[in-house]
């Protein structure tokens, strides 16, 4: 006697909408609002998300700012950046972006997210609170064998891992690493980095700060 085995197939529902509140109807608590990456009800790129402290330094074109982060309850950094009226954002805040959205490693400075308004750009970075230029000023003495191999090791291996992806940070100096409370050194300040990819016939020589330019 055989038997012919039947498979009922369920029907398959329709997609989803990514930003939207779904309520079971069994439910008694409706779920977690999912966000889109894409905007919408996304609670990045707002400005009330962030909250400005107290400034840190100052350049050129921008301002950082030592900031509380309201979606993560969490420290961080704001770099505010001024737009010009006829110019825009700087180009070379525009390639530092690009570049760190690509960038994940320990030894480089994490780029969480970023705000665009009608006068400011602003980059919202996760907070590290002294840089290597600070960090021997209060070491008048010199540093420590054993730290000076620590941040070295740890400044080849964030190079490293840039040029793997072909990357040149071309600004290494003091002032661009930062140091955290546990010792972790991280690359900063992408603004005159240059990704190798990008086709261009010519390359400046003249780059880096004028005080670590190599000879």
């Amino acid at each position: 006697m055989k038997y012919h085995s039947h498979v009922v197939m369920r029907p398959k529902k329709p997609p989803r909408p990514k930003s939207e509140v779904f309520l079971n109807k069994q439910e008694t608590h409706p779920r977690r609002k999912r966000f889109s990456a894409f905007g919408g009800d996304s609670p990045f790129g707002k400005q009330d998300a962030y909250v400005k402290l107290e400034p840190l330094g100052e350049g050129s074109y921008a301002t950082v700012y030592k900031g509380f982060s309201k979606l993560t309850y969490q420290r961080v950094a704001l770099k505010e950046i001024r737009l010009q009226e006829e110019e825009g954002a700087p180009f070379t805040a525009i390639r530092e972006a690009s570049l760190l959205k690509e960038l994940k490693h320990s030894n480089i400075v994490t780029l969480h997210d970023i705000v665009h308004t009608r006068e400011t750009l602003t980059f919202v970075f996760e907070y590290v609170n002294t840089d290597l230029s600070q960090y021997m000023e209060k070491h008048p003495g010199g540093l420590d064998h054993r730290n000076v191999r620590l941040f070295l090791f740890q400044l080849l291996r964030g190079l490293s891992y840039c040029h793997k992806r072909r990357v040149l940070h071309r600004d290494v100096k003091p002032q661009n690493l930062l140091i955290s409370d546990c010792g972790e050194l991280k690359l900063a300040d992408f603004g005159l980095a240059r990704a190798k990819s990008v086709p261009s016939h010519t390359y400046s020589h003249e780059v880096v700060t004028l005080w670590y330019r190599p000879p």
